[in-house]
């Protein structure tokens, strides 16, 4: 097995254990862990996806002398590049925004079971 398989069977184990995590914690912290394991094993995939050898950094080089005529050279593509960056932002701030949440709510409850914060158990002002 190469080790671009074994990083791409890794990458999948990571994905089902932050899932499993996901179903089967009670505990909101736990789950908020186990979604950040998925998404960051999410964005390794696309990572090792897009390493492929022989492309370019589409990066401006020094210019070149007059009527030099540079060697075509396959470029990578910036556009996945900027997405992927955009989600690992996105899920940074979900992530802390959640993490918020969770410290508002261990207020109520410091267990954050799940079933503590039923909705019939509690009254308008948070209290059981």
């Amino acid at each position: 097995m190469d080790a671009f398989r074994l990083l791409e069977l890794l990458i999948l184990v990571a994905v089902l254990v932050g899932f499993v995590g996901l179903l089967l914690s009670r505990n909101l912290f736990l789950k908020v862990l186990a979604m950040d394991v998925m998404g960051s094993a999410v964005v390794a995939l696309f990572v090792l996806v897009a390493a492929r050898s022989g492309l370019q950094s589409p990066i401006l080089t020094a210019p070149l002398a007059p009527g030099a005529v540079a060697a075509p050279v396959p470029m990578a593509d910036p556009i996945p590049q900027a997405v992927i960056l955009t989600a690992i932002v996105i899920g940074l701030s979900i992530q802390a925004l959640l993490l918020v949440v969770i410290t508002r709510l261990a207020r109520i409850d410091p267990s954050l079971d799940l079933a503590s914060f039923d909705a019939g158990r509690l009254d308008r002002g948070g209290r059981r």
